[in-house]
């Protein structure tokens, strides 16, 4: 019985110890996550905001719709200028065709003519008109397709400035990109957006990232890759543990940031490195923690 009692003593202040505040870690650092800023890509009156600050988004959801009547407007008065030079490359094509005919009756009237000179019935002179008037009628028709090829070129100019507006339309209505929690909304309904205007920021919080420090004697002891344990303060004397992986390690030494502030004397020079680690929801970015080799 005795030793019954004396195991589960033991088993006991172990738990205990493991949850005990840790006061030889092997690196201190904050947490942080890869935040996202979206912008808005166009100007106009922002008509609709579904977003709140701390409202967790999916990629693909709604998150705020701006307005478009100016590019519609603008889209409609390139579709206009559109329109009239077509009507332009439609005279052209007309005129072709018109002079494709006459050409055509020239050339039977040709073959007549070499018909009846091979029968001596006319003279050469007669041919050789005939010819010139031919000749004639193709440099027109050549004339006529040069203009053709410019209003064609100023066509796809229309094309793509038409694309370009629709492309911004498309735009207006803003798509949120990724899955994460909304940390900041910069823009409210009603107000102004234009190109480049930060609208919220936003970042994946199932995962979140500890940028800690260590010293040049500790590079040894880790890689990329690695298992370690990290620890957040859970109470005033106890840590709660979670399993992270070092995800990178720098190759440059820093000066101590300020904010790491450990119970042995800070070294003058040290390296950061990352661990991953899932949150549960307790990590909060900002929160300092601690990590274990």
């Amino acid at each position: 019985m005795n030793k019954i009692i004396s195991i589960i003593i033991i088993g006991t202040i172990f738990i205990a110890s493991c949850e005990d505040k840790n006061d030889k870690a092997d690196a201190y650092g904050n947490f942080e996550a890869i935040e996202t800023i979206i912008s808005s890509q166009t100007a106009g009156t922002i008509l609709k905001c579904y977003i709140n600050e701390g409202e967790i988004l999916q990629k693909g959801d709604t998150a705020y719709i701006i307005d478009t009547v100016a590019l519609l407007l603008n889209k409609q008065q390139i579709l206009s200028k559109k329109n009239v030079v077509s009507s332009k490359f439609s005279n052209i094509i007309a005129q072709v065709d018109v002079l494709n005919k006459q050409k055509d009756v020239l050339l039977k009237e040709k073959n007549r003519i070499l018909k009846l000179l091979k029968d001596s019935a006319i003279s050469q002179k007669q041919l050789d008109d005939i010819e010139g008037k031919i000749s004639v009628l193709s440099t027109q028709i050549m004339q006529v397709k040069t203009q053709n090829k410019s209003i064609f070129e100023e066509l796809k100019v229309y094309d793509a400035q038409t694309k370009s507006i629709q492309d911004l339309i498309q735009k207006s209505i803003i798509i949120n990109p990724i899955n994460g929690t909304v940390l900041t909304k910069y823009s409210e309904q009603y107000e102004i957006a234009g190109p480049g205007k930060p609208l919220y920021k936003i970042a994946n919080l199932s995962e979140i990232i500890l940028r800690a420090y260590i010293s040049g004697t500790q590079l040894n002891e880790i890689k990329i890759g690695q298992k370690v344990s990290v620890y957040i303060d859970k109470t005033e004397d106890k840590n709660k543990k979670y399993e992270g992986t070092i995800t990178w390690v720098s190759n440059k030494a820093e000066f101590t940031p300020k904010i790491i502030q450990t119970k042995e004397e800070r070294v003058n020079l040290v390296y950061a490195i990352k661990v991953k680690v899932k949150n549960d929801g307790s990590i909060k970015i900002g929160m300092p923690g601690e990590v274990i080799f």
